[in-house]
């Protein structure tokens, strides 16, 4: 019985590993979402046999990439075997972007800092802090002073207020 090859978009999870010792096959995992939804995602792991892609995926593929595949999906025999997809063709749609300093494309961030959870805004100096249930604690005008409103926090806790 002839079976037809599937050709699948996803984007590259993680970084591509050697499949045997000189490189002449690869593996990889590539999350494919055929909607938007996320409940919709999987992550498929790929196996690569012929040498000249092999050597292509090991060396020029990047976490993040958007590929296309087509291949053919490989059922387990046992329940121990995984499902995965061997992949005869390979085309890179989007590279993934380079971020030398991720600090700088950030515009927020939510820490933690033991019970706490604080949000800093890449647009203002102030810190907002709220407990991990979501109760505000305040707003620090910089981040340098939220010691100081944790412990005015913790001391008005202690003496029965707020």
């Amino acid at each position: 019985m002839d079976t037809e090859p599937i050709v699948l978009d996803g984007f590259l999870e993680e970084a591509t590993v050697p499949g045997d010792l000189h490189g002449s096959t690869a593996r990889f995992r590539l999350t494919v979402s055929p909607t938007d939804e996320r409940t919709d995602e999987m992550i498929l792991p790929c196996g690569v046999t012929d040498p000249a892609l092999a050597l292509a995926v090991i060396h020029d593929l990047a976490p993040g990439d958007k590929l296309r595949v087509t291949g053919y999906l490989r059922l387990p025999r046992t329940p121990q075997e995984p499902v995965w997809l061997a992949v005869t063709t390979l085309a890179v749609l989007e590279t993934a972007p380079l971020l030398t300093d991720p600090a700088t494309d950030a515009t927020a961030v939510l820490e933690r800092f033991g019970p706490y959870l604080c949000y800093f805004d890449a647009d203002t100096t102030g810190v907002e802090v709220f407990t991990e249930t979501g109760q505000p604690v305040g707003t620090a005008p910089d981040p340098d002073k939220i010691g100081a409103l944790l412990d005015a926090f913790e001391e008005r806790q202690a003496a029965g207020g707020e």
